[in-house]
């Protein structure tokens, strides 16, 4: 059975979609089976992969509203070796219409029950805010991992979006975990880097992933050809540290 994990901060660009789609294309390329499902309305993700989001015939929305079933929405690129379900400006429709539907909050739960034991792993790309499309991923989810820039405004978000993995604990999903925080935008020589990174693995601990992902150029190149990392140049510091990244995890998930 597939591990279901949301991607989330409330915070935006804090390299989240860049985290779901080469952590996706790393763990795919350790022979994992991955699905990647982009529920923001921008479709980074879905760009990022070479997806046209506009282009697509179904997309999350339909998913979310359960008028197609999701082995039909799951879009296959040649060019890399994971499934994609896109995201579009449709999902911000299907939010509206969520609101006035019965079990509202556990859509994409149902609609993943299909196709879950067909993969290893499904990431979710949330949008950088707490809504309905949030909510349903983090109902979907067995944990939630967290990219965040070591910097002061990264805590106090932090501190909320544990306090709302809580009340979902306690309300809906009560199997939901914190995965782990993975540090993102690293800068080692920045004074303010290292202290706030050392104030989460104070309080963390070994939730905070060993591996941190640097700044790097050609990471941040990699989405305009819609490719991730590790097929764009997979020398890069970026595509070593999301390696490292999939490695980790895996390693982790063997343990259990």
């Amino acid at each position: 059975m597939g591990k279901v994990i949301a991607i989330t901060n409330q915070k935006g660009g804090v390299g989240k979609t860049t985290t779901s789609v080469n952590l996706a294309a790393t763990l795919a390329s350790a022979n994992r089976k991955v699905l990647l499902i982009d529920l923001d309305p921008q479709g980074n993700a879905a760009m990022g992969c070479g997806v046209d989001k506009e282009e697509v015939e179904y997309s999350s929305c339909e998913l979310l509203l359960e008028e197609v079933p999701a082995s039909e929405i799951i879009v296959k690129n040649s060019e890399i070796e994971f499934d994609i379900i896109p995201g579009n400006s449709d999902l911000t429709a299907a939010e509206v219409h969520l609101m006035n539907t019965k079990n509202k909050e556990r859509k994409l739960a149902d609609a993943l029950l299909q196709i879950k034991p067909e993969y290893d792993y499904i990431l979710i790309d949330c949008p950088p805010s707490l809504n309905m499309l949030t909510l349903n991923a983090m109902v979907a989810a067995d944990s939630v991992l967290i990219p965040m820039q070591c910097e002061y405004y990264a805590l106090e978000g932090l501190s909320a979006l544990m306090t709302t993995l809580k009340n979902i604990r306690d309300s809906v999903n009560p199997g939901l975990h914190l995965e782990g925080i993975l540090r993102t935008m690293f800068d080692n020589r920045s004074r303010l880097t290292k202290d706030v990174s050392e104030q989460l693995q104070e309080y963390f601990g070994d939730k905070v992933f060993r591996t941190c992902i640097p700044r790097n150029v050609r990471l941040a190149e990699a989405p305009s050809h819609g490719l991730p990392i590790i097929q764009y140049d997979k020398k890069s510091r970026g595509a070593v540290a999301y390696i490292a990244m999939a490695g980790e995890m895996i390693r982790k998930e063997e343990k259990k």
